[in-house]
């Protein structure tokens, strides 16, 4: 599993990582087969905002997409909303040792899976390395473009990430409402066993996402 050592002072002792997801995947949740599922084009984001509910734990989540800025993994994520792939997926994992992200849209929930398919290059990335709360990016494998899949993060406090080869991460959109609740609800009860990357101590699922 690849990982990117934060070489920031604040975070040296923190690894992040992003798994690379797998080519194929399987799932204990009620998502499509992802041998059904394939890349769709970087046309279907149509170069414009989509707007939506992401719907985790109860709390309602309004977010906007850029198409026109990020138009493969916007493409991709209009895709996987409209087939429920991300209904009742886990948000396997929760950072906050100096970032702080939740990361969802695994299907095995351990943070090796995606949808059947990967894509890049990397799309969006900010230039200065700063992700600011509430931020919706993809998730990929170290030094790797073209491992992004269904993997995102949220990002709930201001962050930053440095670069690999492979550059920074897809910025998809925003979150434009809810991510306090977000924030007090999960990302505030901290991590299992009390460390700063992992399980949330709160069990986190998707419950659904809509995009039009």
């Amino acid at each position: 599993m690849a990982v990117i050592a934060i070489v920031l002072l604040a975070v040296a002792t923190q690894l992040l990582y992003f798994s690379k997801p797998a080519a194929t995947s399987s799932s204990a949740t009620p998502s499509p087969s992802s041998s059904a599922l394939a890349l769709p084009p970087k046309s279907l984001a149509q170069d414009r905002t989509w707007t939506g509910t992401l719907t985790i734990n109860g709390i309602h989540l309004e977010v906007a997409l850029d198409g026109a800025k990020a138009p493969q993994a916007v493409s991709s994520t209009v895709y996987l909303t409209q087939r429920g792939f991300y209904d009742g997926l886990s948000c396997h994992r929760l950072t906050n040792g100096g970032f702080f992200i939740l990361q969802c849209g695994d299907p095995k929930g351990d943070g090796t899976g995606g949808p059947g398919y990967t894509y890049g290059p990397v799309e969006n990335a900010p230039a200065d390395n700063h992700y600011k709360a509430g931020t919706i990016a993809m998730a990929r494998e170290s030094d790797n473009a073209n491992s992004q899949g269904s993997q995102f993060f949220i990002v709930y406090e201001d962050t930053t990430i440095p670069t690999d080869s492979a550059g920074g991460y897809t910025v998809l959109g925003t979150v434009t409402s809810g991510l306090a609740e977000l924030k007090s609800h999960i990302a505030d009860k901290g991590v299992q066993g009390g460390g700063t990357n992992g399980k949330p101590v709160v069990a986190t699922k998707i419950d659904g996402f809509t995009l039009q």
